[in-house]
């Protein structure tokens, strides 16, 4: 029995601003991401290979805030983080503030699999990738006409009061913000959890968020579940959301369903925190949940079809 689940943001998405065919197309790319894992998974292949392998197609797709097409920073360039997690041994392998790895995702597989650390940040991960075999590409492979709009469109916004416009968090009224995450069960009963960002357009060079952070944007551990977040990064920091979950599965008796809806019914929403995020246990049972007007999510489990939805 394998389950397999992705996302592709959390935001609002007023229908009425979203086009059939740009729909159709966020709907192609999630399908192609799902299919990518699925695969493996069909074949026997590991939940860690599942998951790399379709945050890596969802990286490479620009619709989506990770890899090429990632939000723009402050300074106009792509500051891009990552993270992978073997739910097996608990390895696990991060990376943060890169500009030159056109997959961070297999990145920090790197890192998981042949260095003594978990995580690595700026031009010492693009330092290590290099030694290990990577070929760094220009940032301007990462950067999109529409993300360049969007950032000129903040950059118009009047300053807040206490900050520049740089520093704010972009507000969720705007397009999903389109961090990725996959999570998996394979047939082994093993799991593993991998999220993909660029952060939040306009932030200042050098923030880092929710998704590189190990226990909080990306946990997995096969006596609990493999969790991926997604949204007001700074909250799940604060939370440590993905853990918390796991937590609540090991010391609280919890079921994976209720301690979804604990963490994002209650204690994300009564913070006032926005986002979502997607588990797996390891029965294969998948729960995905968000307290915003939509999420890009798609999920498969062994003999079933697949299943995708935004709203």
């Amino acid at each position: 029995m394998y389950a397999l689940a992705i996302h592709g943001g959390a935001g609002a998405l007023p229908r009425v601003q979203f086009t059939a065919a740009r729909e159709d197309a966020y709907r192609h790319g999630l399908m192609q991401a799902l299919a990518a894992g699925q695969r493996l998974l069909e074949r026997g292949g590991c939940a860690l290979d599942a998951v790399e392998a379709a945050v890596t197609v969802l990286e490479d797709n620009p619709l989506f805030n990770a890899g090429r097409g990632a939000v723009l920073g402050a300074d106009g360039a792509a500051e891009l983080d990552a993270a992978i997690m073997d739910g097996t041994d608990l390895r696990a392998g991060a990376v943060a503030q890169i500009r030159h790895i056109q997959n961070p995702v297999q990145l920090a597989r790197r890192v998981l699999e042949d260095s003594s650390h978990v995580f690595l940040v700026g031009a010492g991960a693009e330092s290590y990738a290099e030694e290990v075999g990577f070929r760094l590409v220009d940032n301007d492979y990462f950067i999109t006409p529409d993300r360049q709009h969007e950032l000129e469109a903040l950059k118009r916004r009047p300053a807040r009061a206490g900050g520049a416009w740089a520093t704010q968090a972009v507000a969720l009224d705007e397009p999903p913000l389109g961090t990725v995450g996959a999570v998996a069960c394979d047939a082994g009963g093993r799991l593993a959890a991998a999220t993909s960002t660029g952060g939040i357009a306009g932030k200042r060079a050098g923030r880092v968020g929710d998704s590189p952070v190990i226990g909080a944007g990306t946990y997995a551990d096969n006596q609990t579940c493999a969790v991926s977040t997604t949204g007001h990064g700074e909250w799940f920091l604060r939370t440590v959301q993905a853990y918390d979950i796991a937590a609540r599965l090991r010391y609280g008796g919890y079921s994976l369903a209720s301690a979804v809806s604990e963490a994002i019914t209650r204690r994300l929403s009564g913070l006032g925190a926005a986002g979502g995020l997607i588990a797996v246990d390891q029965r294969g049972e998948i729960v995905m949940r968000y307290n915003t007007p939509a999420m890009f999510r798609a999920s498969v489990r062994d003999g079933e079809a697949a299943r995708l939805h935004i709203y």
